[in-house]
């Protein structure tokens, strides 16, 4: 596979990556990726003070080891603040005027803050939190949609030292009360609704609801639309009215490098949510530090992630973009409302340079066509981002040359929320394949391993990373030993992330699925994302998800489900000529055995497929934790197709 972007001094002079090169006196990328990995201290500290973190006390070493490497601890003896570095030295310095903030409600209101407006409101918002008896380490849970006080929420409560809870804004009240409780939240701030495709949609009625079934006590309510809601004065509070009486300045707490301000939940597959841990300088940092040195995100540019602060991309895209000096555009409501053109329009509207969606959403805008797309002004774009789930070479095609230009990189990543960011991804300094990445993170001892632990080229293995980084989960909450058992110990002393990936001979990356979603067939291993390309291909296919199911001779089998284009009509006739596209692509021994017409697949809130659900209700087993999922109807249509 040969690339389709290739590096040019646009993109490499002037870069993050470039200065650090010249800091840290190395000739190329390739070098500077070995002094990541051979001296990570080094790289950490010219890193750092090229993005301009200020400590209120230095760090007086960069890690200890000595509970081994699932227990590091960072930046030994450094104290600092993620709001102050987000927020409060850009308020205070020559990026006071510059916008930090800009948002755009899907019913088209639009907010902006400078840095010197947002620290007044986070300062104000820090007041009201203190007020109410919020202090150092308390939980508090934020179920907002995508609005300016959910950014501002996050920053205020990382100022006062408490811990931020964030909640996907789609949850149902039993989802949201498992992460209250889990976490023993001492408040919850929500909203009393928002818009999606141009209906309001009421979240204080779930809030309510979670609350009684957590135990959570008190609720701070944002007024987003105004509409009437149940409110109870003793134990609940209007956001504008706690907040809007508070002085404009207000005191930050002094954190420890590894003090929590954030505690973030990820679906299991079985029992109950991991809480990650997250700490000042760990997720913050290395979330800027991706930014910096995969996206180049440079001060004054804007950095659009279509995401959910519940997700691990919507704190990311927050306070990574802030600490660069960046501005981070949010939006609340679908992509395609009222049109299909809703994401250019807003490109062009607030001159994004960076865009970052799933390729999920891709695939569900390409039947639009690129009509919506050449209808708007798309030169500010500088950068695409891309992560969630393995893309089909069609969709990542169509997005290179469509909303790229054939001249904006897709910046591919991927690694996780018990990564705080990416483990591999695209740098602007070298060539780039279709779907793939171009190297390990810069910091990122990353490696493919066979089965004995052995590193692997040009062979399908598990992802791993062999030593410890910044921002790694500081542990799952309340529970150490899952946290080994799902990381530390298939391999000792070594990371096992359970993805299943490749490593060409020229240091190209693919990720081929998830481990536990990986099929074997007749004796053969391969991704489902390969099978799904293969599908895709055909001009019926819309969207396609490969399981694999119990076979006598083969051991396991293909079952593909098919979300069709408009315009053809589901029978055996189009099955069969879609198990032809797979066998011709990818040989008659991984034919799928039978393919099923389905409606929608199963996706979380950010457009990620979820087969191991597919495979569950397909077979009849437990589905375990399905709390991610905006479309749960999609596993009634799947499991009323068993056999």
């Amino acid at each position: 596979m040969k690339p389709v972007w290739y590096p040019t001094p646009e993109y490499t002079e002037g870069s993050h990556l470039r200065k650090l090169m010249q800091a840290l006196e190395v000739s190329d990328y390739d070098a500077l990726y070995r002094l990541s990995v051979e001296a990570p201290d080094r790289f950490w500290e010219k890193t750092l003070d090229l993005i301009g973190v200020e400590w209120f006390k230095p760090y007086e070493r960069f890690v200890d080891l000595s509970r081994g490497p699932a227990w590091p601890e960072w930046f030994v003896g450094g104290e600092l603040n993620l709001s102050h570095v987000a927020v409060t030295q850009h308020a205070r310095g020559p990026l006071a005027q510059q916008l930090a903030l800009v948002w755009e409600g899907e019913d088209g209101e639009v907010r902006r803050y400078t840095y010197r407006e947002l620290e007044r409101a986070v300062n104000q918002a820090a007041e009201a939190l203190r007020s109410l008896g919020v202090g150092r380490g308390d939980r508090v849970g934020l179920f907002t949609p995508m609005i300016p006080e959910t950014a501002i929420a996050a920053l205020a409560l990382a100022k006062i030292g408490a811990i931020l809870v964030p909640i996907f804004s789609g949850y149902g009240a039993e989802a949201v009360a498992t992460r209250l409780k889990d976490a023993e939240a001492r408040l919850l701030i929500t909203a009393d609704g928002f818009f999606r495709r141009g209906r309001p949609v009421a979240m204080k009625t779930t809030a309510d609801e979670a609350r009684r079934l957590a135990g959570t006590p008190r609720a701070l309510v944002i007024k987003r639309l105004g509409i009437g809601v149940p409110f109870d004065g003793q134990q609940e509070a209007w956001w504008h009215e706690v907040v809007g009486g508070q002085p404009k300045a207000s005191p930050t707490e002094l954190m420890q490098s590894m003090d929590p301000f954030m505690l973030i939940y990820t679906s299991g597959t079985t029992g109950r949510p991991k809480g990650t841990v997250h700490y000042h300088a760990g997720f913050p940092l290395k979330a800027a530090q991706d930014m910096a040195h995969l996206f180049d995100l440079r001060r004054g540019e804007v950095m659009f992630w279509f995401t959910d602060i519940g997700w691990m991309m919507g704190p990311w895209a927050i306070f990574g973009s802030l600490i660069l000096g960046a501005t981070a555009f949010l939006y609340e409501g679908a992509p395609d409302y009222p049109g299909p053109d809703r994401l250019w329009a807003m490109v062009e509207r607030h001159g994004i340079t960076h865009l970052g969606i799933s390729p999920t959403l891709v695939r569900a805008l390409m039947p639009h066509g690129s009509e919506p797309i050449e209808k708007h002004d798309l030169s500010s774009l500088r950068v695409l981002g891309s992560t969630g789930e393995p893309w089909n070479p069609e969709p990542y095609l169509w997005f290179f040359k469509h909303v790229g230009r054939e001249k904006a990189p897709i910046i591919n990543y991927s690694g996780g929320t018990e990564v705080s960011g990416g483990i591999l991804g695209n740098v602007v300094f070298r060539p780039i394949k279709p779907t793939g990445f171009n190297t390990a993170v810069p910091g990122m001892k990353a490696a493919v391993l066979d089965d004995s632990g052995r590193p692997v080229v040009g062979q399908v293995g598990e992802l791993a990373v062999l030593a410890p980084w910044p921002g790694m989960t500081k542990g799952f909450w309340k529970d150490p030993e899952r946290y080994l058992k799902t990381y530390w110990s298939r391999f000792e002393g070594i990371w096992v992330h359970g993805d299943w990936a490749m490593v060409d001979e020229e240091g190209h990356w693919f990720i081929l699925g998830r481990s536990d979603d990986t099929l074997k067939i007749a004796g053969k291993r391969v991704g489902p994302a390969e099978i799904e390309s293969a599908a895709v291909a055909h001009p019926a296919v819309k969207e396609a998800g490969a399981i694999g199911v119990p076979h006598e001779v083969k051991g396991e089998a293909v079952v593909l489900f098919v979300v069709p284009n408009p315009g053809f009509e589901p029978d055996e006739k189009l099955a069969e000529e879609i198990k032809e596209a797979v066998a011709k692509a990818l040989g008659k021994p991984l034919k799928p055995e039978r393919v099923h017409f389905v409606p929608d697949l199963p996706k979380t809130r950010n457009a990620k497929v979820m087969r191991r659900l597919i495979k569950a209700a397909y077979l009849g087993e437990n589905t375990g934790d399905t709390s991610a999922l905006e479309n749960p109807e999609a596993l009634k249509a799947i499991a009323a197709l068993r056999q």
